[in-house]
């Protein structure tokens, strides 16, 4: 699921000054600070002058504009609410929440107070009266000054991590607003971090019925579905999405990953590529075209997309791995290993990395090499077995027994006593001709697990014609049964 964060412009208030003008104000400011003249500056040309010095991060002089227009003003609450915010940038917070308390005597019904005092309460690490600031005002204001104040309640319970109630938050502003596309977006994020998928659903379906012709409601009801799992049923939002604005990009992105998710390759494939052409490639869009024609076997289309990413960003080694597992697929062994040892080049040492590097060489045999690869990936990840497999079933077919049942050991122990590397030991041991030794420990590991002894046979199946292993293995058949 596409997790879409987007930055929407400050709603405070900012007015706009032609140049000129603004030249004019800041000079007649000049002189009114030198005691030059008397020039007449009015509250809006004082918010200009202050938000002016503001832009530019000049604090200082920002709260010498505000302190004289106060002078001038000093009931003006939107001058009280600009001196706030100075006093908020130059990191003074109970100075500020002091001058905002004295705004609010004046005019209760400016917004900006209440943000501002937020912001000043979550500096100081007060999120509890942050939000009792905000829960409370929120009984006094309707329409889009509510839902401003709702939102700034939704970044203080991300703040302290009250999720719940941020969701809950979200459903007000959609239920308020239902074509309201931040809350949209962030419902889509915060839905899937919730877990509580049910009253999204709900809730998007309440609000298609009211906008039937909303993309967005459409696109995060897809999203929802395809975080459950429930992948034809976000298929079909998804497509209801781009039939409303078939130039809908993010639609086909997440249409194309629920078509994988299905294992409808080809269907993918199309859904991406038209994501493409209404936006600007990206090196993942390839990867997972490359996969879908990995997965249908088409390992030369694959590597072309698995390449054209490279191209986007070279300096990733991920992308050559990927192009050296179709070389594997084709069983080309040698190309395999330039661009795994590309990828290494790259990305340093990965565990991904060594492990096919190891299995090109047993097929190039250069056993090794292949060990020294699969001795890196136990170093690397030497708690998980697959490694641990890799090289004990290396050293078997170089028929080094003896490494390999003192290998076996310290996998056991490296892999918090997995049991199949107690059948391992067993089988090193009986092809070291340590007969009884060996049979000792492979009826510990078949009263453990007597299903893994398979794991062993499918490696050695000489061993069914060892009268007395076929005897033992034949005695925990039948206890299981």
């Amino acid at each position: 699921m596409i997790k879409l964060r987007i930055r929407y412009p400050s709603m405070r208030n900012n007015p706009f000054r032609p140049e000129d003008e603004l030249k004019e104000l800041l000079s007649k400011y000049s002189n009114l600070r030198l005691g030059k003249s008397h020039s007449y500056i009015d509250e809006e040309g004082f918010e200009a002058i202050i938000n002016y010095y503001d832009d530019i991060d000049k604090y200082n002089l920002a709260l010498e504009a505000v302190n004289l227009a106060l002078e001038m003003y000093p009931s003006s609450a939107s001058l009280l609410v600009k001196k706030g915010g100075v006093l908020i940038s130059l990191k003074k917070y109970h100075d500020a929440i002091n001058y905002l308390d004295m705004a609010s005597i004046f005019d209760s019904s400016d917004t900006n107070i209440f943000i501002l005092k937020t912001e000043a309460y979550l500096a100081l690490d007060e999120q509890a009266k942050a939000a009792a600031l905000l829960e409370d005002a929120l009984q006094f204001f309707e329409g889009a000054e509510k839902i401003e104040l709702l939102f700034e309640l939704t970044d203080v319970y991300d703040d302290y991590e009250e999720f719940d109630k941020l969701f809950n938050c979200l459903k007000l502003i959609i239920e308020l607003d239902p074509e309201n596309e931040e809350a949209l977006f962030k419902m889509c994020f915060w839905a899937d971090f919730s877990g509580r998928y049910e009253e999204s659903i709900e809730l998007y379906k309440k609000a298609i019925d009211q906008s039937p012709y909303n993309k967005l409601l459409w696109f995060n009801l897809g999203s929802v579905f395809q975080s459950m799992k429930l992948f034809e049923k976000a298929i079909d939002a998804y497509l209801y999405a781009t039939a409303i604005d078939d130039k809908f990009e993010f639609a086909y992105h997440n249409l194309g990953y629920a078509y994988m998710q299905s294992k409808k390759y080809k269907l993918a494939i199309e859904a991406l590529e038209k994501a493409m052409e209404l936006f600007v490639p990206e090196a993942d869009v390839y990867v997972s075209i490359g996969d879908c024609y990995n997965k249908l076997n088409n390992f030369a289309q694959a590597r072309f997309y698995f390449k054209k990413a490279s191209h986007l960003d070279p300096e990733l080694g991920s992308f050559h791995y990927y192009i050296a597992i179709t070389y594997m697929n084709e069983y080309n062994w040698q190309m395999a290993v330039k661009s795994l040892t590309l990828a290494t080049k790259l990305d340093g040492m990965k565990a991904d990395y060594e492990i096919a590097l190891g299995r090109c060489f047993f097929h190039l045999d250069d056993i090794a090499e292949a060990i020294n690869h699969f001795a890196n990936v136990v170093k690397l990840k030497p708690k998980v077995q697959s490694g641990w497999i890799e090289l004990l079933k290396t050293l078997f077919y170089a028929e080094l027994h003896e490494q390999g049942s003192e290998y076996s050991s310290i996998a056991y122990i490296e892999t918090n006593a997995k049991p199949i590397f107690i059948f391992f030991k067993a089988m090193f041991l009986i092809e070291s001709s340590k007969i009884k030794e060996g049979l000792e420990v492979l009826e510990t590991g078949l009263m453990k697990n007597p299903q893994l002894v398979k794991k062993i046979i499918d490696i050695d199946p000489r061993l069914l014609h060892l009268p007395k292993v076929a005897e033992l293995i034949s005695r925990y058949k039948k206890k299981r049964s």
